[in-house]
């Protein structure tokens, strides 16, 4: 499936209907008087968060989102009918922005959230409306308020509690093949990863969704390579896993070139828990491992983790640190949403 994380659409909803001119004409009936009814009111334009969509995909092949117009009103005091809705489906996690793509409007995080973007136009008032006891025949009516319209982007920040970065061909994606059920594209050469990918991974009763973007390279914040396109994809992790090629000639560079990226990024990355680890070391000489294992510490300040996903060397390890980070997140978020008092604890 095609993978699609931001898109610019046109919203606009619906114009209220017009109100009605009419007079009641009925036999035996004398002085019948006004009895033109409201516009109904326009269609609002909603946008509803859902489960099941993992990609903005449908927003490629239709740009443009308008709600119906009310309809009219009409006689013997007939309301028109209120235009249809138009509802656009995001998955989790998308943003929504104003055109010029930096103001937030909303985040839509929580299956089922809806919100009105905006509101239909009210419809006119039909001439039934204006009757006083000096005007009994009013020939007026009011037309129906036009609606609303905008751009908006919308940018998808996937929703995973870890995520895993390092430079492309680090090992990140054949990591969460095997923790997870997720099949990402694996080969031997740098780029195979072309979007993100999450995989749900269980761990000690502990369930919790992680996340692979593509491989960061330097001058990535600037534009360099794909890897910065998808940063923001982990800026919603408690953690995250950097994954070091233990194959490279020098580990410690390619560490670096990493955290100067993050850092460089900005939001918040630089300073999210890091679980550090040195992957493929199955493939390295234990001299040469142990060699770079410390020189890899001397810079981070960290003893990294050594795992090698193609035997399943270090993996429950790696997958515990990662664990504990999550844990302490969630613990956080439950204690923010309890009740604060000042007084103590009295059964």
């Amino acid at each position: 499936m095609q993978f699609l994380d931001s898109a610019k659409v046109f919203v606009r909803s619906g114009d209220g209907g017009n109100g009605c001119v009419s007079f009641r004409r009925e036999k035996y009936v004398e002085f019948g008087g006004p009895n033109g009814g409201d516009g109904g009111r326009g269609g609002d334009v909603i946008i509803e968060c859902v489960a099941n969509l993992n990609t903005l995909l449908d927003f490629r092949y239709q740009q443009h989102f308008k709600a119906k117009k009310g309809g009219n009103g009409m006689g013997s005091n007939r309301t028109g009918a209120k235009g249809a809705d138009v509802v656009l489906k995001v998955p989790p996690g998308t943003q929504i922005l104003d055109e010029d793509g930096d103001t937030l409007i909303a985040d839509m995080t929580e299956p089922g959230t809806r919100l009105v973007l905006l509101h239909g136009g009210n419809g006119g008032f039909g001439n039934a409306h204006f009757k006083t006891s000096t005007n009994q025949a009013p020939r007026r009516a009011n037309p129906g308020q036009a609606g609303e319209e905008m751009y908006i982007w919308l940018r998808l920040k996937l929703i995973g509690d870890a995520g895993i970065v390092g430079l492309p061909n680090a090992g990140k994606s054949t990591f969460l093949s095997t923790v997870s059920r997720a099949k990402p594209k694996v080969a031997d050469y740098p780029f195979t990863t072309l979007h993100p990918n999450l995989g749900v991974v269980r761990f000690g009763g502990l369930d919790f969704v992680l996340a692979d973007i593509p491989g960061l390279i330097e001058g990535a914040h600037e534009g360099a390579g794909i890897g910065d396109r998808f940063l923001g994809h982990v800026e919603r992790t408690a953690v995250l896993l950097h994954l070091v090629d233990a194959t490279e000639d020098d580990p410690v560079e390619a560490y670096e070139i990493v955290r100067t990226e993050l850092e460089s990024y900005g939001a918040g990355l630089d300073g999210k828990p890091e679980v550090l680890a040195l992957s493929k070391i199955d493939a390295v000489d234990p001299d040469d491992l142990k060699e770079k294992s410390h020189a890899l510490e001397a810079v981070a300040g960290v003893k990294p983790l050594l795992v090698s996903a193609a035997t399943g060397k270090g993996v429950q390890e790696v997958l515990a640190a990662l664990a504990r980070e999550v844990e302490a997140m969630r613990a956080a978020e439950v204690q923010e949403l309890l009740p604060r008092t000042d007084e103590g604890w009295r059964p």
